[in-house]
């Protein structure tokens, strides 16, 4: 019988890999630009983890572990890519990175209560601790950063900067559906799509990794 779990993620890890070439080859070779590239090349490694996880069976602890490493530094690394398309310079933003840091070094001194409970086609749950601190600092930068593409839309008057603002939020609102429909289906008690929030989010994210290859593809960017 073939094995199909994890084949979702092998699907979106290729399509993130054309977009990877795509910018390498093709995008002005500046600041945001290489932002954009670690952006969509953690979203791949992500996937290319799942599907290494369900798929083939090499579901240890460690290899959960780098899975959620790995995406620990997505979203500031999503708020520091914004501000740095609006312009904004301060040497304080490299804390935006700390929680992420901060994390990861917590995770590496417990590997062993990290598992991959299931897996399907399209999704994996996982079991992972603290996940309720973990989501309070997985999702606050991705607010933030929704509120900061708001801001300049309403407020940059450069046409080209409203219209990709417009592009990367309608990426990060579509992106946030499963969470929002997670939390209100646990409302009633209905827990699977919040136990597999993690994984089914990621594969949601494809449509940020196309969003930013538009970005950098229409050549603006910081130099």
């Amino acid at each position: 019988m073939n094995n199909w779990n994890g084949i979702a993620s092998l699907f979106i890890a290729c399509i993130e890999l054309i977009l990877l070439i795509n910018v390498f080859i093709f995008a002005e070779k500046n600041k945001i630009n290489f932002l954009v590239i670690s952006i969509i090349f953690l979203l791949m490694f992500y996937q290319a983890f799942e599907f290494i996880m369900c798929n083939l069976g090499l579901d240890s602890s460690f290899n959960a572990f780098w899975a959620f490493a790995d995406i620990s530094f997505l979203p500031p690394l999503g708020l520091y890519f914004v501000l740095t398309f609006y312009n904004y310079r301060s040497k304080y933003f490299v804390f935006i990175f700390l929680p992420a840091i901060a994390f990861v070094i917590y995770y590496s001194t417990i590997i062993e209560q990290f598992n991959v409970n299931a897996c399907t086609v399209f999704y994996a749950i996982y079991k992972y601790p603290q996940g309720d601190l973990y989501g309070l600092f997985y999702y606050t930068p991705v607010l933030v950063t929704m509120a900061l593409l708001i801001h300049g839309i309403r407020k940059s008057p450069d046409e080209r900067v409203v219209h990709l603002s417009k592009v990367l939020l309608t990426a990060y609102i579509l992106i946030s559906i499963p969470v929002v429909t997670a939390f209100v289906l646990a409302l009633s008690d209905q827990m699977l799509l919040v136990h597999s929030i993690v994984s089914v989010m990621c594969k949601f994210a494809v449509l940020l990794a196309v969003a930013l290859t538009y970005f950098a593809l229409n050549k603006i960017g910081v130099k």
